[in-house]
């Protein structure tokens, strides 16, 4: 089992969280809300609206979102899902505990305490998106207007 943290559309509330429970997909259990240590620009890019987390650690905010404890299989799915290796990497990193579900993965962290996880940040991004507005925790319904578009839902011809 590892831990990984989720931060745009695999939140709860947002466009793919029902793919955290899938169980096609494999295993998955909610541990708890947290933050990251480091700054990373979180930006909403593409044609899509996709939320992107640049590897670019020390520059744009702490982000939040939320830690799961899941099994290889869905490990492998969330892989394929977020484009490992060419798309996204999936990385490990340090994380501050805002909530954590009681007995959760067997353990008890309080608020502050400090936890790692994987998380998917992208080297492959293009120049222009370092000048886009960041978020620290993103929403596909906030303010900002740009919703996430499922990709099956564009012509073929989109570019």
């Amino acid at each position: 089992m590892a831990r990984v943290f989720v931060y745009g559309t695999l939140k709860k509330g947002q466009p793919n969280y029902y793919r955290m429970f899938d169980t096609s997909n494999g295993k998955t259990e909610f541990l708890g809300t947290a933050k990251t240590v480091k700054k990373f620009p979180l930006v909403i890019a593409g044609i899509y609206n996709v939320p992107y987390l640049l590897n670019i650690p020390g520059q744009g905010n702490q982000i939040h979102g939320e830690i799961y404890k899941v099994d290889e299989k869905m490990l492998e799915f969330l892989d394929d899902f977020e484009g490992v290796p060419t798309h996204y990497q999936r990385t490990l990193n340090t994380l501050e505990v805002k909530e954590w579900v009681s007995g959760a993965d067997g353990e008890t962290l309080e608020p502050g305490s400090i936890t790692e996880a994987y998380l998917y940040s992208t080297k492959t991004y293009k120049p222009e998106w370092t000048k886009l507005p960041t978020h620290e925790n993103y929403d596909s319904y906030g303010d900002h207007g740009l919703k996430a578009i499922p990709a099956n839902s564009l012509p073929a011809y989109v570019d």
